[in-house]
């Protein structure tokens, strides 16, 4: 079969890969477990200057892999070369710091001597979205690789250039034939690879029923499994907040990837004492976004992935303004090819309300108004997910307060936007999913914590 992609910006057909045959699944996933057995026995050291390689790789190619995230999913091409840098990151944090992740942990027992060493598990089956195409690919595989194990992706299906892509760079890089590979196959085959015997592990980012599928089927092999999933992130607005400073880090954590992010600032959760002033600062900067031709180095924002997503997008906002939310900005479907959808902001939004309840994934705003922080803990709380949060307010200790002990999610930011570190461990809990990746927690996710004990 043949995988066709869709300009997003234009709404017209864009490029064609074959898609993997059935029948040659088993013969790849017994090469790549043979190729991973032959790249464990490398030194950390060799495996770590391989990965350091694809960050120059990558950097070398920027412009290049920008343009076809933007003709794929229709990131703009500023946006796209900030991604390919963050994960050209990835791959030298990794790269410097695996080895001392690694190292044994002496433990002291009864023994001569006793430790705990780290080994790689095996191939380990990345499943990926087409949102941030090539750094969620990157944040699994550079720790993954430096820790001795292979890589298989299957990726979204909307993104196969960038599929392709990432195996080219790795392997330009000099990373062994067959230690990491793009599995061209419908998501009809994800199930079949996770129960074969030569994949040990699975990672998926992506929504919370791929998650679901997906552990399920990992779980009936009993393999490993690591998921980042949905999102519906809570930025509390405290009546001390810097209220300008506040609006902004909002509008910049919602608009990233035209808002189509899993920890994207989906609920603004604003205490009525500031909250015209707090509706004011966000509809004009909402306003000013840049949004425009991905392939335009001045533009912000760019299309939606997909006309099917924009328009799932626009069904909650109509179902949420139907039952009472009030609509600031935007809302409203464009004329035209491709998959537009402007900068909208609702408020009064509640319970009942998509906007509310349900994750949106797209460039849109829910401004829930509440009278104090004891409502907007509560309200913040008030969800399915966990995956990250934030809190503003000029009382640094009560904002850490808040963050550490109050808000449910894996990861709690005061008086900015959430975003992802490679020095710092990211995931989240609830149906945003189990496990974490980047930091050094990242790296022992998909490893055997062996115990050796010395009589």
């Amino acid at each position: 079969m043949t995988i066709r992609t869709t300009n997003p910006a234009t709404g017209k057909a864009g490029e064609s890969y074959d898609e993997l045959a059935a029948e040659s699944i088993p013969t790849v996933l017994e090469a790549t477990a043979a190729a991973a057995r032959e790249w464990a026995r490398q030194p950390i050291a060799e495996r770590s200057s391989l990965v350091r390689a694809a960050a120059g790789v990558l950097r070398a190619r920027a412009g290049e892999l920008a343009v076809l995230m933007a003709e794929e999913m229709g990131k703009p091409v500023a946006a796209g070369r900030s991604e390919i840098e963050k994960c050209a990151w990835v791959c030298e944090f990794y790269a410097d710091h695996g080895a001392a992740f690694l190292a044994d942990d002496e433990i002291a027992s009864d023994a001569r001597r006793s430790y705990v060493h780290f080994a790689p598990l095996g191939v380990v089956l990345a499943v990926m979205p087409w949102n941030f195409p090539f750094w969620q690919v990157f944040r699994f595989a550079a720790p993954a690789l430096v820790a001795g194990n292979g890589g298989l992706l299957k990726h979204a299906s909307n993104v196969p250039g960038c599929a392709v892509a990432i195996e080219s760079v790795l392997a330009e890089a000099g990373l062994p034939e067959g230690v990491f590979r793009t599995l061209l196959i419908s998501s009809d085959h994800v199930a079949g690879v996770i129960e074969s015997p030569h994949v040990r592990a699975v990672t998926l980012t992506g929504s919370t029923p791929a998650g679901r599928a997906v552990a399920a089927a990992s779980g009936k092999a009993l393999k490993k499994t690591v998921l980042e999933l949905g999102g519906s992130d809570p930025y509390v607005v405290l009546e001390d907040a810097d209220v300008a400073a506040a609006a902004e880090a909002c509008v910049t954590g919602r608009m990233v990837n035209a808002g189509q992010s899993c920890i994207a600032a989906k609920r603004w959760i604003v205490v009525r004492a500031v909250l015209d002033e707090f509706c004011g600062a966000v509809v004009k900067r909402m306003r000013d976004q840049k949004v425009g031709d991905p392939l335009a180095e001045s533009t912000e924002v760019g299309p939606m992935a997909r006309e099917d997503l924009r328009d799932e997008l626009h069904e909650q906002v109509r179902k949420s303004v139907a039952a009472g939310a009030r609509l600031l900005l935007g809302g409203e479907v464009p004329e035209g090819a491709g998959a537009w959808y402007p900068p909208t902001v609702l408020t009064d939004v509640g319970p009942g309300m998509p906007a509310y309840d349900e994750e949106t994934f797209g460039p849109v705003a829910a401004i829930i108004p509440v009278a104090d922080e004891e409502e907007a803990v509560r309200v913040a709380n008030d969800s399915s997910f966990g995956l990250g949060a934030a809190v503003f307010t000029r009382d640094l200790e009560r904002g850490e307060r808040i963050a550490a002990e109050r808000l449910a999610a894996g990861s709690c930011f005061v008086n900015t936007f959430v975003r992802s570190d490679p020095r710092l461990p990211f995931g989240g809990i609830g149906e945003s999913g189990y496990g974490r990746e980047l930091g050094s927690y990242g790296i022992r996710e998909f490893v055997n914590a062996k115990t050796v004990y010395l009589a």
